[in-house]
């Protein structure tokens, strides 16, 4: 390049710099103003648009098909939990909560299938329905939730714990709220001994990034809870008791929401 050629960039270049550069400031300037504006001028949400909690419930009734669960005679817990999954979704519906049944025949359905079919959904929360068994002559109702929520990402995710996702605390904090108001009104509407609730990770509420419980209905090994079982009009109390906790539970949340006047600024 000639020393001619090489000064006349320099002149060009010189300029257009300082250009940019002014450029640039006055375009910082420009948006702190806007800024500034946005955060002074009033925010209004009517109070009619305060967002529902979750508009949506996820039933899944525990076994089916080829896995019949927990066995009395000829009583299958993959039925009982059939039964009470689609009373409850019945009642949800007519408080005008959407619901998916995970299964809503006598099909086997994966454990994985279930949590996948679940995390979906948005604005949900998951309730597992099973009926328990045990070596001893244990009754009454519990409740379960997940004390760690892990969701994979992807299919390889699943294999590698190193690429899991874990929900926030609060979703953990939600799954065991949700438990408790459960469990007391299963307790109140039935008149079942309360077992209360418990940490256990169940693939079913491990995996799922909803808020999550898994209703222990009562114990095939016991007569007197089989008894009960064996009449719809128990299988509705509880029904009617899991859709009590949900409308508390969804109730309580509606509460924490802050409330806005509508036409004051939002600080």
């Amino acid at each position: 390049m000639s020393p001619r050629r090489r000064d006349n960039l320099r002149r060009v270049a010189g300029p257009l710099a300082w250009s940019g550069l002014m450029l640039m400031f006055a375009s910082f300037v420009w948006l702190q103003m806007i800024s500034s504006r946005e955060e002074r001028r009033p925010r209004v949400r009517p109070s009619s648009s305060i967002r529902e909690p979750f508009t949506f419930v996820i039933i899944d009734p525990g076994h089916g098909g080829q896995d019949s669960g927990a066995i009395a005679g000829v009583v299958l817990e993959k039925n009982l939990t059939l039964d009470v999954a689609q009373r409850l979704k019945r009642l949800l519906h007519n408080q005008g909560l959407g619901t998916l049944l995970t299964r809503d025949g006598d099909e086997y359905v994966s454990l994985r299938e279930r949590a996948r079919a679940a995390n979906r959904q948005h604005d949900s929360i998951f309730i597992s329905i099973h009926f328990d068994y045990a070596q001893t002559a244990a009754t009454g109702v519990e409740t379960y939730y997940a004390e760690d929520q892990v969701v994979p990402r992807t299919l390889l995710a699943s294999w590698l714990p190193f690429l899991q996702r874990t929900p926030s605390e609060s979703t953990i904090l939600e799954s065991q709220s949700l438990a408790v108001f459960v469990e007391d009104a299963l307790a109140v509407r039935t008149q079942a001994v309360k077992r209360g609730t418990r940490a256990e990770q169940f693939y079913v509420i491990a995996n799922v990034r909803h808020p999550a419980i898994l209703v222990e209905g009562g114990f095939l090994t016991k007569k007197d809870d089989i008894a009960k079982l064996t009449k719809p009009e128990y299988r509705q109390q509880l029904a009617v008791a899991i859709s009590d906790g949900i409308n508390r539970y969804r109730a309580v949340l509606r509460e924490r929401q802050p409330t806005i006047v509508a036409g004051a600024p939002e600080t």
